[in-house]
């Protein structure tokens, strides 16, 4: 599997999943679609972020279909670093405690977008895999203004794929 597609690391009993995608926009413009609140609410879901190291965001993901306090994610930003490093905690009550960052390179007129993931047990790992595609691919439509996938739909021919 590609970059692009994910990738699922273990470490000792932990796994990182790791994705890279080239994106053809300007970094700040994909800096402000992981980390302004309104634009980011457009792909992933209502997002409070109070853009700081040592500030906090709380997200609610649109998708899952899970109650909202079950999707519910918080944590403390770890890395602020505009336009290159947003790191926070993941906190949610479905997996195990965890660490997302999202690091941006300008690589001629496109921006490479890192995505990691560490933490999550081995299992929760493989089940976020498919997730996680889905909304990144959510990110890319929202970035180029066209439709955004369903969520569920993405995950489920991302999972099948890997099958």
């Amino acid at each position: 599997m590609s970059g692009r597609d994910g990738r699922l690391t273990v470490e000792g009993d932990r796994a990182v999943l790791t994705f890279e995608r080239r994106l053809p926009f300007p970094i700040e413009t994909v800096w402000s679609a992981i980390t302004d609140p309104h634009e980011r609410g457009q792909w992933f879901g209502a997002t409070t972020i109070d853009a700081r190291e040592g500030g906090t965001i709380d997200m609610v993901a649109t998708g899952p279909p899970l109650p909202d306090d079950r999707k519910r994610m918080t944590g403390r930003i770890l890395v602020w670093d505009p336009p290159h490093v947003f790191e926070h905690e993941w906190r949610q009550p479905i997996v195990e405690d965890g660490v997302v960052r999202y690091e941006l390179r300008t690589d001629g007129a496109d921006t490479v977008l890192r995505f990691t993931h560490r933490g999550l047990g081995i299992r929760n790992a493989s089940g976020f895999l498919g997730g996680t595609h889905a909304f990144l691919d959510r990110l890319e439509s929202h970035l180029t203004g066209a439709e955004l996938p369903d969520w569920l739909s993405r995950k489920q021919e991302v999972d099948d794929a890997r099958r």
